[in-house]
């Protein structure tokens, strides 16, 4: 069996063994990695030598722990690393360049039709009739989307949404509440079969599901970070926020919002959380906390989005695709069956 994993922000790690009686035999572990003693390698393969196919994440980290010296020094990886690539070998798991990715990048679209759009090109993935996907949104109305499970009278002041003009909707995935002005933010979802974070926590996944964008980021001068458990940052403020909804066909939503530009004015006016965040309640505050990609670097936010698609298909590959007429009439029909709803909308009151 073989398995590979790119740890977020580190090095490459790559095993390869079999399986024989329901045991780990002829492990051979490798990367790009930084490991002293030299002979702390053996150290690993031995301790990872007769463990049991359907060991946790937990008892493979234990066991790497009690096969490391303790002098031993690991850099561009870690325990836990070790773990995922085991567990992925152990799933099949796939790696990003094993598939054929196809890149959307639509004309605008309402607010509505775009998480309806999630909905549906998760379920095509996940049905097998659409190959892996990123999606770039653009819409040019404002919208305020809250999370799954998030109360609307909690997070919305909806007669300020009402007289600001904002729409409220709830989308599918879990997480927190996106102000989301036309031009304002950069979001893009990615669809992508389960194989592809197989061997990962959820926590994991996260961050591997975005570490291109964090390269596109850190290619464009801004230093770049992922702070557990979904949050995209810098030394300046927080830069934006992933959420993720997993279908029982086997299909992963990961999608995320990266603020270009704040109005923190109109923010804090239709966001109540955004109030409760704010540890003096003020536009001021607000800016603090958010660090607008307009702001570190001064470029349109076209020529932004360019580079996030050119890094991802310099890592991934990718080819131009549109939406389908029949994904995008069932987007349609979600998205005022469903989503234009109050029933939807205020599952959660």
């Amino acid at each position: 069996m073989h398995g590979e994993y790119k740890v977020p922000g580190g090095k490459l790690v790559v095993i390869d063994f079999d399986v024989t009686d329901g045991k780990l035999e002829f492990v051979r572990l490798a990367g790009d990695f930084f490991l002293e003693p030299d002979e702390a390698l053996d150290d690993l393969n031995s301790g990872l030598e007769g463990l049991p196919a359907e060991s946790t994440s937990e008892d493979i980290v234990r066991a790497v722990r009690e096969a490391l010296p303790k002098d031993a020094q690991l850099l561009g990886f870690s325990p836990e690393a070790i773990a995922v690539v085991v567990r992925r070998a152990l799933t099949g798991a796939r790696n990003w360049r094993d598939y054929d990715w196809q890149i959307l990048h639509p004309s605008p679209l309402p607010p509505r039709v775009h998480v309806a759009l999630d909905q549906v090109l998760t379920e095509e993935v996940g049905a097998g009739r659409r190959g892996p996907t990123l999606r770039i949104w653009e819409w040019d109305e404002d919208a305020a989307v809250i999370g799954s499970f998030q109360s609307v009278k909690n997070e919305i002041d909806m007669a300020a949404a009402r007289a600001e003009g904002v729409e409220v909707i709830r989308r599918i995935s879990g997480g927190g509440a996106m102000f989301m002005e036309a031009e304002s933010v950069v979001t893009y979802s990615l669809y992508v079969p389960a194989e592809l974070v197989g061997g990962m926590s959820f926590a994991d996944s996260y961050a591997y599901l975005d570490e291109w964008v964090l390269e596109a980021l850190n290619n464009l001068g801004i230093e770049a970070t992922y702070e557990p458990l979904n949050d995209i940052a810098s030394p300046n403020g927080k830069i934006g926020g992933a959420a993720q909804k997993r279908l029982g066909s086997g299909a992963v939503l990961h999608h995320a919002t990266l603020s270009y530009d704040i109005d923190a004015e109109r923010m804090v006016r239709v966001l109540r959380i955004g109030r409760e965040k704010m540890s003096d309640k003020g536009t001021k505050s607000a800016k603090k906390r958010v660090s607008p990609l307009k702001s570190q670097t001064g470029m349109p936010r076209a020529e932004i989005i360019e580079s996030l698609k050119e890094t991802f298909v310099s890592r991934h590959g990718g080819t131009p695709d549109e939406i389908t007429d029949a994904e995008m009439a069932r987007a349609r029909e979600l998205a005022e069956t469903k989503f234009a709803s109050r029933e939807w909308t205020h599952r959660v009151p």
